[in-house]
């Protein structure tokens, strides 16, 4: 019976729910489900990993090649990333062309990378105007079940934290490459851009929404951070938000971005056999 009333009537389904301050998931408003972190998961790529958060799943696969600078950048590379969301992770997605949610996740993780300044792609400079490192970061999702862009940055920077480099010498004179495999040195990164997504629902903010939630809410925010500080904030239109919910959102936002970023560096050091943990409930959440 519970779940045809659902089915009919998804709305006061969930008005009933959080009429008892909780959600129908069993967590509480200020609560996120557990997330699970692979690093490495693909031995033939220059760097790999695996995220979860809950059910939503999103491997990164990270490959480089050479390429040419731009002529208005002749001392940077390029980190390409791209975001494809198949039937396979939901039945709202359909084969064909990338679908508009895919190209807009896209470019809010590309803005992510570039405003947050991560990485200097003078880095992937090998000589000026002449060669380059190319990094085509694709991520693939297995499983859509909300906070997608949260998912994504996990896998993304668990992935370029273990991606490694062979030492290149270019003779510009020659055009001649020599790789040397036996010279490797890891990428540097500046920071790491984590995301916390939150669901409007009426008058209650859900953190780290299901799909399902996202659906029936009135307006989604992405709160990423870096260090501790706000990087940006993500509102695509919806319901608006009072300021001290906001703040809440923030303070949420960080004080879980600290638990991820220590999950993402501690598995970068593990094994890619042992994937990290951290359990779903999350202290000093309350405002």
């Amino acid at each position: 019976m519970a779940k045809q009333y659902k089915t009919l009537y998804p709305v006061k389904y969930y008005r009933d729910y959080v009429a008892h301050n909780i959600r129908p998931d069993g967590r509480e408003f200020d609560h996120y489900r557990p997330v699970i972190l692979n690093s490495d998961s693909i031995s033939n790529l220059e760097g790999s990993a695996i995220a979860k958060i809950g059910k939503t799943t999103v491997i990164c696969g990270i490959k480089a090649e050479f390429c040419q600078p731009k002529p208005d950048k002749p001392n940077e590379g390029f980190l390409i990333p791209n975001l494809d969301l198949p039937p396979l992770c939901s039945p709202k997605f359909k084969s064909g062309p990338p679908s508009d949610q895919a190209q807009a996740a896209t470019k809010v993780i590309d803005d992510i990378i570039t405003n947050s300044e991560c990485i200097d792609l003078t880095d992937l400079c090998i000589h000026k105007e002449k060669l380059a490192w190319c990094l085509y970061t694709d991520l693939i999702c297995l499983d859509h079940d909300g906070a997608i862009i949260d998912a994504s940055l996990l896998a993304l920077f668990t992935a370029l934290k273990n991606v490694r480099l062979p030492s290149v010498e270019y003779d510009a004179a020659l055009d001649n490459k020599i790789v040397n495999l036996e010279q490797w040195h890891h990428l540097k990164l500046h920071c790491t851009p984590v995301s916390s997504t939150f669901a409007i629902f009426e008058d209650v903010i859900f953190m780290d929404p299901t799909a399902e939630e996202e659906s029936l809410c009135q307006g989604i925010i992405t709160v990423v951070t870096k260090n501790d500080k706000i990087c940006s904030i993500l509102k695509p239109g919806g319901a608006t938000i009072a300021e001290p919910n906001l703040l809440d959102c923030v303070k949420m936002s960080t004080a879980r971005s600290k638990l991820l970023t220590k999950l993402m560096e501690t598995a970068s050091e593990e094994s890619k056999d042992e994937p990290m943990y951290m359990p779903p409930k999350l202290e000093v959440l309350s405002a």
